[in-house]
């Protein structure tokens, strides 16, 4: 059993990438599980055009659906965290389950909700014709897997309360390679014994690696922690505060999802090349942002620790490292996509029309990794901080009152594909910005009294 009481305040390098790198393997398994379903469809030889916009329309929707209710797992994990750094782990030990059943129980609303409206939902982003035929098909099919991975979500974010990133990486190293295997095998079929299910054997694929991962974690939650899985009541003391992160959140990614919205209505409208050509772009931006997010992830855990037990010098010391830490694996990132420019794009599509227009905009994913680091960190260490409202308020700062202006802008003058990630880098920028500013302000007194 992992024990659970207070850690030793380790803040080196080798601590942080401890905690990062597992985390950051952890974390790329929902981009992992979309970049296979994008690159084996793209690749069929019917309708791959179509069948790999539909892809991209309907993991966006997903994506919104999963990050407005997955943020229980930082909610969680600031809350457990801040006890562990206050030694004092044993009052929140139900808060877990209860968060578990809270959200689990909404996702099925949300199924119950959606599913008769799948249509409409699609006409929402432009879709027309076969690519919206195939959005409702493979959507019907995906949507069952949505409270398996909220399940696995809320229970990594008690893990990583425990500053435990290890075994939340074992569960999606085995989600990610039983999707895999299972999307070669059921989107191509087997000669003689099964037939290609093409998009639709994408959707089962993803859905049965997402029911696997929730039965894993629970295994492993039960069999390495003394926390429990069944809620008991009444509602811990730090339900109130739990619930209050949680809709700051559901706000907070309300508005990132609205900018996943316009981004993806645009590029639709632009046409069936555009949208393909988004898909994989946007896919791509979401790996680099999933692998960035192995260190938010430790300055998630560690930064809720060392607020909980006041120590506020460290927690400067710590933010510095991070930032440093973040730029360089930005341009880790840059010099890497630079090397792979041409065959990643040919990875995912041998269309010419849509190839063009990725590679027309792919620099520009690159050459956001650096802002996009420091962004993702900081959100990182201010949900550790439980500062959820800051949160909140930036990104719908960043999004009405950036994103937003920038994207029509463009558009007017006709910039298309760049136009989008052009007002995605602005919008990284008004993002990481005001909270480097914010922590500086207000931690850096306060670590001179300690």
């Amino acid at each position: 059993m992992l024990r659970i009481s207070a850690v030793s305040s380790n803040i080196s390098f080798k601590r942080i990438n401890t905690l990062a790198i597992p985390a950051l393997i952890a974390g790329i398994s929902e981009p992992i599980l979309s970049i296979t379903d994008t690159a084996i469809v793209g690749n069929i030889n019917v309708n791959a055009v179509e069948s790999l916009a539909a892809v991209g329309i309907v993991g966006t929707f997903l994506s919104m659906l999963i990050w407005v209710m997955g943020q229980t797992r930082s909610a969680i994990s600031a809350i457990i965290s801040q006890y562990l750094g206050a030694n004092n782990l044993k009052a929140v030990k139900n808060l877990p389950a209860q968060a578990i059943f809270i959200v689990t129980a909404l996702s099925l609303l949300i199924i119950v909700g959606t599913y008769p409206f799948a249509h409409q939902i699609f006409k929402l982003y432009n879709a027309s014709g076969v690519i919206l035929e195939y959005s409702v098909v493979y959507y019907k099919i995906r949507v069952f897997g949505f409270p398996f991975t909220l399940f696995t979500m809320a229970v990594f974010g008690t893990f990583r309360g425990l500053q435990n990133t290890y075994h939340p990486m074992i569960v999606a190293i085995i989600g990610a390679a039983t999707n895999i295997i299972l999307d070669v095998i059921l989107v191509y079929g087997i000669p003689g014994y099964l037939k290609p299910m093409h998009i639709e054997g994408a959707a089962y694929a993803s859905v049965i690696a997402q029911l696997l991962m929730a039965l894993c974690s629970a295994y492993y939650l039960l069999k390495k922690t003394s926390i429990p899985l069944i809620p008991t009541f009444p509602f811990n003391k730090e339900i109130k505060r739990f619930t209050i992160m949680v809709l700051n959140l559901f706000v907070r990614t309300l508005a990132l999802n609205i900018t996943l919205y316009f981004a993806t209505r645009f590029a639709t409208g632009y046409g069936k090349n555009y949208i393909a050509a988004y898909t994989i772009a946007i896919n791509l931006w979401f790996l680099g942002a999933f692998i960035i997010d192995g260190y938010a992830g430790a300055g998630n855990i560690m930064s809720g620790k060392l607020y909980g037990g006041k120590q506020y010098k460290n927690l400067v010391k710590l933010n510095i490292k991070l930032i440093k830490t973040g730029l360089v694996l930005g341009l880790v990132l840059i010099a890497i996509g630079a090397l792979i420019y041409k065959p990643i794009g040919l990875l995912f599509t041998k269309e010419p029309e849509v190839l063009k227009q990725f590679y027309n905009v792919f620099w520009i994913v690159l050459i956001m990794q650096p802002i996009c680091a420091i962004a993702f960190i900081f959100d990182g260490v201010y949900k550790g901080l439980g500062k959820m409202s800051t949160l909140r308020n930036v990104l719908l700062a960043a999004t009405f009152l950036v994103f937003i202006p920038i994207l029509y802008g463009l558009d007017y003058f006709n910039f298309k594909l760049s136009g989008i990630f052009i007002a995605l880098t602005f919008w990284m920028i008004a993002r990481a910005l005001p909270l480097l500013l914010n922590f500086r302000t207000q931690f850096l007194p306060l670590s001179k009294n300690t």
